[in-house]
C-alpha cells in the first residue's frame, strides 16, 4: 500500500511539473501571439492606405492626361489665332494704304464716269441702228444719274458700265422685233432681225421684200429673192421657233484700218 501511495504521489507531483510547465509556456507564448495579432492589424492598415494612395494617383493621373489634351489642343488653337490675327493686322494694313487714295479715287471717278459715258454714245450713234429707242433711253437714263447730285459716284459709276454690259451683250445674241423703216421714201412696219453686229435686216410682213442696212451708205438697201428664205429663218430663230442653224446672209465686208 506504501508503494502504491508513493506512485500515486509522484504521479500528482508530475502532473502538478506539467501543469506549471504549460502555464509557464501560455504565459511565454501568449506576448508573442499578442504581436502577431497587432502586426496584421498593422499590415492591414497600411494596405488600406496603399488602396487608397493607389486610387488617388490613379485618378490624378487621369486627370494629368486630360489636361495635357487640353493644353495640346490649346497651343494648336492659339498657332491658328495667331495666323488670323497677323493676317487681319496684314488685311488692316492693306486697308489703311488703299484709304490713303480714297479721297484721289473719289475725285477722279465722276470725271471718269462722263469721260466712258460720252465714248458710249458716240459707239451707239456709230453702230447699225438697232433698237434706236431703247438704247437713247438708256444712255439718257444715264446721263440723268451722272447730272444728280444725290447720286453716288460709285452709282453713277455703275450705271455706265452696266450700259457698256448691254451694249457687249446685243453683239453676242441673235435678235428680232418689229420697227418701222423708209423703204423707198415710204415707212413700212417690218420685222427687224440682228445677228449679233454681223447682219441688220429686215423684212416686210407680207414678206414682199427684204433687205439689208449699208453701214456705207448708211440706208436700207434691197436684196435679192434668193435671200427671203434666210431671213425668214433667222426671224423665226430669234424668235426660237426654229432650231438655230446655219444661215445665208451677206456679211458686210471688214473695214481696213489705215
Amino acid at each position: 500500500m506504501k508503494e502504491l501511495s508513493k506512485i500515486i504521489s509522484v504521479s500528482k507531483f508530475l502532473a502538478f511539473v506539467l501543469v506549471l510547465t504549460s502555464l509557464n509556456v501560455f504565459s511565454q507564448v501568449d506576448p508573442v501571439l499578442q504581436e502577431n495579432k497587432v502586426r496584421a492589424d498593422n499590415a492591414a492598415a497600411s494596405q488600406v492606405k496603399i488602396d487608397s494612395f493607389q486610387t488617388k494617383t490613379d485618378k490624378d493621373a487621369s486627370e494629368y492626361k486630360g489636361v495635357t489634351k487640353q493644353i495640346e489642343g490649346l497651343k494648336v488653337y492659339n498657332a491658328q489665332k495667331k495666323k488670323q490675327i497677323r493676317r487681319q493686322i496684314e488685311r488692316m494694313e492693306e486697308i489703311e494704304e488703299t484709304m490713303k487714295y480714297a479721297a484721289v479715287l473719289q475725285r477722279q471717278i465722276p470725271p471718269l464716269s462722263r469721260r466712258m459715258h460720252e465714248g458710249l454714245s458716240k459707239f451707239v450713234e456709230l453702230d447699225l441702228p438697232f433698237r434706236v429707242g431703247e438704247r437713247t433711253e438708256r444712255l439718257k437714263f444715264i446721263k440723268d444719274a451722272l447730272d444728280n447730285p444725290t447720286v453716288s459716284p460709285a452709282e453713277k459709276l455703275r450705271q455706265v458700265l452696266e450700259g457698256f454690259n448691254v451694249e457687249a451683250e446685243y453683239g453676242r445674241k441673235i435678235d428680232t422685233y418689229k420697227d418701222t423703216v423708209l423703204i423707198d421714201g415710204q415707212d413700212r412696219e417690218v420685222n427687224i432681225l440682228r445677228v449679233g453686229r454681223m447682219v441688220l435686216a429686215y423684212q416686210t410682213t407680207d414678206l414682199d421684200e427684204t433687205g439689208i442696212w449699208n453701214k456705207e451708205t448708211n440706208s436700207w438697201e434691197s436684196l435679192p429673192g434668193r435671200y427671203q428664205r434666210p431671213v425668214r429663218d433667222g426671224i423665226s430663230m430669234a424668235k426660237k421657233l426654229k432650231t438655230v442653224d446655219m444661215l445665208e446672209l451677206p456679211i458686210p465686208a471688214a473695214e481696213v484700218i489705215q
